[in-house]
């Protein structure tokens, strides 16, 4: 899969004190996240036993809005503030954390939410990688 994050993140003219392949490499993932959380609170919504959904469905679209606001600010460098990135990331690996749980409990009889919790483990190592490399 082809993403514009490195390239963007390569032709940034000042230095960035992370290492710009594992930040694009995060903002990747997290991105992949949002997009996960966005389409099974979808996919949720079409199931015959939407009802007992809804919590999965509200998890899921906090971590998907959680994901999209983190991406933004980690694709941001002028003026950088590490404490809010740090803040983003933090909260960003807890929610991946609920939703996986969530979707984890539905995941024998939905698919979609398997492949959803997947993603946001994934996503949630990816986040904290980013953070332990940040304090180091």
């Amino acid at each position: 899969m082809t993403t514009t994050t490195l390239p963007m993140l390569e032709t940034y003219p000042q230095p960035i004190s992370l290492d710009r392949v594992q930040l694009a490499s995060t903002i990747d993932i997290i991105d992949d996240c949002a997009e996960a959380c966005t389409a099974c609170a979808d996919a949720c919504l079409s199931e015959p036993d939407v009802a007992e959904l809804t919590k999965c469905i509200r998890t899921n679209l906090d971590c998907a809005d959680v994901c999209a606001t983190t991406t933004r600010v980690l694709s941001r460098h002028t003026g950088y503030d590490a404490t809010i990135s740090r803040a983003m990331l933090v909260a960003c690996a807890t929610a991946c954390a609920a939703c996986a749980a969530e979707c984890g409990l539905h995941a024998e009889m939905h698919e979609h939410c398997g492949i959803c919790a997947d993603a946001c483990r994934s996503c949630e190592q990816a986040c904290n990688d980013l953070l332990a490399a940040m304090d180091s």
